[in-house]
């Protein structure tokens, strides 16, 4: 069960990341020069405080 948390956590926070991005670059009015680094440290950041909730907030059934 734990595994179908994190792949749904997975997918919304690679949509999030990617909303948050364009976002920014609309608010910018050009694309970033380093676009992809950008991308993976919001996915990267999103992902190690999710991740971290869920191991917290899920009960330990989950994971046995």
């Amino acid at each position: 069960m734990a595994a179908v948390y994190y792949t749904i956590t997975g997918v919304v926070l690679y949509l999030f990341a990617d909303w948050v991005l364009r976002t920014l670059e609309a608010r910018a009015g050009r694309v970033f020069e380093h676009r992809t680094l950008v991308f993976f440290v919001l996915l990267l950041s999103m992902a190690l405080l999710s991740f971290a909730a869920i191991r917290g907030l899920a009960p330990a059934a989950v994971w046995n």
